[in-house]
């Protein structure tokens, strides 16, 4: 794609002393008054700082700022509906096509994007944003407060089915008085209702949008030129974009592999600019290579290895500690990780969350004896046949291997299946099958993880977790606002889940990707797909 165009010059025709049959004075005073005119324009571009070149004459050329063509490698796409998003690929594509009320930095905090401002009353209940002017969607219609009460109300409608129902179920009503003013009234305070916003599928679509695979029509910094669900997704800068200081790219181009070898080779051979969310070995291989800036972000980000509770052999809590005290965790940081991130414990609230994370209840010791009598207790004297399911991204098949052949000295026989993220992540796949490795991304606050994955009614309780004192916990954590209260229910909630939770959290992962050094002004964030490619520049020819 080409962000230069071919203008074909502009001459201007002047008949003076063709007009034989006018009196000479009229030719002359007809002369005067075309270099008068000539005079005044060239001393009005001259007063607003621009000064014309010989050749343009009379015509002032804008030409954009923008250009080069940024060619990311990502896993196909499955869903375009932002409520339904869930991969890094997905996220990443939405997150360019429209944009956030509000958004998060790298530094985790809150940064506005379609809100510009907000006030919170001192109760805690009533949020009021003032809107961002002159944004229009990519179709030329006008964005405003309808579309931003509209999106939300979808977002929490039960009828919808998106796991955002659960997250906003606290939202009594929403209300746009006026086109730049939207309200938020909640029934219960909620110190984390700022980042509730930005959540993944919280992206503004326009009000009554009922076509997602094809129209892609947003408020964002880029637009869709051209999608082909096999191969690839094209994107041109939205010249209306409002902020007129991005993007500062011509375009962007997601290019679909469905192997990460062929993303990472991809690269090493200049047919992509981008890749991230790459197993260790993968970004290993890339050290020392020529034309590439390595990229590294400590995450909050892990892989959960759950066993459903809700069925056989599961329903049996002693299996799932079997499975635990089979684990040697160091040995999975060193072969896995390689030493890129920390040792998990068994609960989503990591050490990068340093305010709220314990040590306090110690985890089990690698017993292989142990977990073999728990298997009999439960009714497995002959050991287990298992079933594990994971997808090909990251370093879960790694996973998956070592796990394998950890268990196997418990007597447990683990056979792998390596399925691609869109048919793991699709239907009948994480949430129906009995064991399972799931890549959460990192969030900028626990209470995200323990309101979808982890408590009874969560939408993605993929383990089927369901304890009582474990949901009141949750509840006191994620309203009080007293940080003390806040920080005891965290420290209770990681004991329960070393003592009964049906998930194992072996680590959490550093994030790794790499960049061409043609690019500049790229920061990748510690969920991938939340990375804000509106200030890269390209700096190549």
């Amino acid at each position: 794609m080409r962000s230069d165009r071919q203008i074909k010059p502009v001459i201007l025709h002047t008949s003076i002393g063709r007009d034989f049959g006018k009196p000479i004075m009229y030719k002359v005073c007809l002369y005067l008054v075309v270099i008068l005119l000539m005079t005044l324009l060239m001393q009005a571009c001259s007063d607003s700082g621009v000064t014309p070149t010989p050749v343009e004459g009379l015509l002032e050329e804008t030409k954009s700022h923008r250009k080069g063509l940024l060619r990311v490698a990502v896993q196909p796409i499955v869903q375009t509906d932002p409520a339904f998003i869930s991969s890094d690929p997905e996220v990443l594509v939405a997150n360019h096509i429209y944009d956030y009320l509000v958004d998060v930095s790298t530094e985790n905090t809150i940064v506005p994007r379609l809100a510009t401002a907000w006030e919170i009353s001192e109760d805690g209940l009533i949020y009021e944003f003032t809107l961002a002017e002159d944004v229009r969607f990519h179709d030329g219609s006008p964005f405003s407060s309808d579309d931003v009460v509209w999106t939300f109300n979808r977002l929490r409608d039960e009828a919808l089915g998106s796991a955002t129902v659960d997250l906003y179920s606290n939202i009594v009503e929403i209300k746009g008085a006026e086109p730049n003013l939207v309200t938020f009234v909640l029934a219960e305070p909620n110190p984390f209702f700022l980042y509730d916003l930005s959540d993944n599928h919280a992206l503004v679509i326009k009000s009554g949008t009922v076509e997602f695979g094809t129209a892609f029509n947003g408020t964002g910094s880029f637009k869709v030129e051209a999608y082909s669900p096999e191969d690839r997704l094209e994107m041109v800068a939205n010249e209306d974009y409002f902020l007129q200081d991005q993007p500062n790219l011509a375009g962007l181009e997601f290019i679909f592999f469905n192997d990460q070898t062929a993303q990472v080779e991809a690269l090493r051979s200049g047919q992509v600019d981008l890749v991230m969310a790459i197993s260790t070995d993968q970004f290993i291989s890339l050290d020392g290579e020529p034309g590439l800036i390595l990229l590294q972000v400590p995450t909050n980000g892990f892989d959960l290895v759950r066993l459903r509770s809700d069925r056989a052999p599961g329903d049996d809590p002693r299996v799932m500690q079997a499975l635990k005290q089979a684990t040697d965790r160091d040995a999975i940081f060193d072969l896995v990780l390689q030493g890129y991130g920390e040792i998990g414990r068994e609960s989503p609230i990591g050490p990068l969350y340093s305010q709220y994370y314990t040590e306090e209840t110690p985890l089990p010791e690698r017993d292989v004896n142990a977990a073999r009598d728990l298997l009999t207790a439960a009714g497995y004297p002959d050991g287990l046949e298992l079933t594990l399911h994971t997808p090909d991204t990251g370093n879960r098949p790694d996973l998956a291997v070592v796990l394998k052949e950890q268990w196997a000295e418990a007597g447990v026989e683990v056979d792998v299946v390596v399925e691609p993220e869109s048919v793991y992540y699709g239907e009948n796949g994480w949430l129906e099958v009995d064991l399972g490795i799931t890549g959460w991304g990192s969030r900028p606050y626990p209470q995200f993880y323990l309101d979808v994955m982890l408590t009874c009614d969560a939408k993605w309780n993929e383990s089927h977790f369901c304890d009582q004192e474990f949901d009141q916990l949750v509840a006191i954590a994620g309203t009080t606002m007293d940080e003390t209260e806040r920080i005891e229910a965290y420290n209770e909630i990681q004991r329960i889940l070393i003592e009964r939770g049906p998930v194992m959290i072996p680590y959490f992962f550093a994030q790794l990707g790499a960049i061409s050094d043609e690019y500049k002004g790229f920061q990748m964030k510690a969920f991938p797909g939340r990375s804000d490619l509106r200030p890269v520049t390209f700096s190549g020819e």
